[in-house]
């Protein structure tokens, strides 16, 4: 069965990106590009003594593919450890690429099931794992 690239709820989650704008005082600010579309990601983050994420905000220029990623990140994000982000990334890039066929523990990521075949598409869908596990490493720091 072939899953469509775009469809109704894939848009939905592209319209509603949750902790969107910057924080006042990040502790730490990634910005990622993808240079095939030109989609863009601003993330801050504060990660707490616990090495938790306790705040998030992103600024999202990007497709509707990019978009829903970053919706999907933004709703399960928050009392993450940067560990569990840079495995949320990983695992989306794997199932994407097709070196596995489970897209993680991380909810909602089967929606992406219908770009696999498009590897142009890959590098906007991953641009909010990357640029939040990057900057929760960074809080660390």
């Amino acid at each position: 069965m072939t899953t469509a690239l775009y469809n109704r709820d894939l848009l939905r989650l592209a319209a509603s990106i949750p902790h969107h704008g910057r924080l006042d005082r990040p502790q730490a600010s990634v910005e990622k590009r993808s240079p095939v579309c030109g989609s863009r990601i601003t993330v801050d983050v504060v990660v707490g003594e616990s090495g938790r994420l306790e705040a998030l905000a992103q600024q999202v220029k990007a497709c509707a593919l990019g978009q829903a990623s970053a919706a999907l990140m933004g709703a399960s994000a928050l009392g993450r450890s940067a560990a569990e982000l840079a495995r949320a990334r990983d695992s989306l890039a794997d199932f994407l690429e097709g070196r596995c066929d489970d897209p993680g523990e991380w909810p909602g990521l089967g929606i992406f099931r219908g770009a696999r075949p498009y590897k142009a598409r890959h590098a906007s869908i991953l641009l909010p794992f990357q640029a939040v596990a990057e900057a929760a490493w960074s809080a660390r720091r």
